[in-house]
């Protein structure tokens, strides 16, 4: 009588199973802006009409939206300029990258240059966690090395004081 206790008290306290980290909005938003920026760079769209389109989502309301459109509108406004700055470190031409990662870096370098109240380190491992969920199977240490060394170029003397 004993045994059937005790497997029904081990079965009570195991745990439900783990849930997902609960997302941040900042997150969100550049899953958002990572979404729009994909299909803009295969389409080419009117980024009005993508942001209309993200405005009808799911989980919108969730996002920081101020860092949305930001990172979207900024991305595509400063295409040519953010190529320039990942074209010295990536191993071929930026229009042959894969879209996804293509966006990702595009995304991670527009953090590095004008939001700098995020650090260098978060930007960059904000940028390889997209390429995990959304790249491919090594995209995330492509990024992470391109990202890296663009960090140099656009954020020297925060580098220079973590050394």
């Amino acid at each position: 009588m004993n045994a059937p206790q005790k497997t029904a008290s081990k079965t009570a306290t195991k745990p439900a199973g783990k849930k997902a980290p609960v997302k941040s909005a900042r997150r969100r938003s550049r899953e958002a802006a990572l979404q729009g920026l994909y299909q803009w760079l295969l389409t080419g769209e009117d980024i009005g009409a993508i942001v209309a389109l993200g405005r009808e989502q799911e989980g919108y309301a969730k996002l920081d939206l101020k860092h949305y459109e930001a990172l979207l509108g900024g991305c595509v406004h400063e295409a040519a300029d953010l190529d320039v700055i990942l074209a010295r470190h990536v191993d071929r031409k930026t229009t042959e990258l894969s879209p996804i990662e293509h966006a990702i870096l595009m995304i991670g370098a527009y953090e590095l240059k004008h939001c700098l109240d995020i650090p260098y380190k978060v930007a960059i491992n904000e940028a390889v966690e997209l390429a995990k969920s959304f790249g491919g199977t090594d995209g995330h240490k492509y990024v992470n090395g391109v990202l890296d060394k663009a960090a140099v170029d656009l954020r020297p003397l925060e580098l220079a004081a973590k050394r």
